[in-house]
């Protein structure tokens, strides 16, 4: 059901990869509550995705190329959406995290230090990219949105996610600081949202994800939130229900962020 909760704001989605995406699904609801969106990941992965089904479902939706390492990318990024809108933006969603350590096998203590660095630079430090260009060229409007996508690794031990966690505590660092930044100029709000383990197909990478994601839904007593639940979630932010929220990691977890133990894990411990 729609509510024409973004009727007339324009935004721009990174990360969209297939029906699968968390931010695939994100720019339908977006659209669908009335939103005019660019899309936009970077070129390999578009030619490994679909996003262009998506751009069609979305009412034709731009779709711009884009490395969220190169400065470069990111200033044409902005430059044409700015000219397809004929103005500022009004929201932002950061969906983008890689670990090339994950992809190869290297663990926590055994970390290759230039992958690690490029981990960074694309699953943390592409935020303030995008952020700082967005402030220097003034292209969010007043009252705008940007919501990042993280995970509770960043403040809680996951062995398997790697220096993932660590970008994680990164990214949300850069919402909360930026955030300070932008509001004091624009009354531009940024928040990081905690999502539950979800069947991504970048989160399926993760070593052990099918057994985490049963415990997981043991956990949370409200069960795990889905990728639709996200979507929907990452709506109110951007509507104007939420302009006095900013500078927050929102957990969107079902419970399991604040839950010490359920009787289902308890259960199942003494089986």
């Amino acid at each position: 059901m729609a509510y024409n909760l973004l009727k007339g704001k324009k935004g721009i989605i990174f990360g969209a990869l297939d029906e699968k995406s968390m931010a695939w699904k994100a720019a339908l609801r977006c659209y669908e509550e009335g939103a005019q969106i660019v899309l936009t990941n970077a070129p390999v992965a578009m030619r490994m995705g679909e996003i262009k089904k998506l751009a069609e479902a979305c009412g034709n939706a731009p779709v711009i190329g884009a490395d969220v390492t190169s400065q470069e990318d990111i200033d044409k990024l902005f430059t044409q959406s700015l000219e397809h809108f004929g103005g500022p933006i009004d929201f932002i969603l950061h969906s983008v995290g890689m670990s090339v350590n994950m992809r190869k096998g290297n663990p926590y203590t055994d970390l290759n230090y230039a992958f690690t660095e490029k981990t960074y630079d694309i699953s943390a430090l592409s935020l303030h990219r995008v952020l700082q260009t967005a402030y220097k060229m003034d292209a969010i409007a007043d009252w705008g949105s940007v919501v990042a996508l993280t995970y509770i690794a960043a403040q809680r031990v996951f062995p398997d996610y790697s220096e993932m966690a660590d970008a994680k505590s990164l990214l949300e660092s850069i919402a909360r600081s930026f955030g300070y930044h932008y509001a004091k100029k624009r009354k531009v709000r940024i928040n990081t949202v905690s999502q539950s383990p979800t069947r991504t197909t970048a989160g399926s990478g993760v070593k052990g994800f099918d057994g985490f994601i049963t415990y997981a839904e043991k956990m949370s007593p409200l069960g795990n939130a889905t990728a639709d639940d996200c979507a929907n979630y990452v709506v109110s932010l951007f509507s104007d229900l939420t302009r006095m929220v900013t500078m927050q990691n929102l957990f969107h977890d079902g419970g399991f962020s604040f839950t010490g133990v359920s009787a289902e894990v308890i259960e199942q411990m003494e089986k």
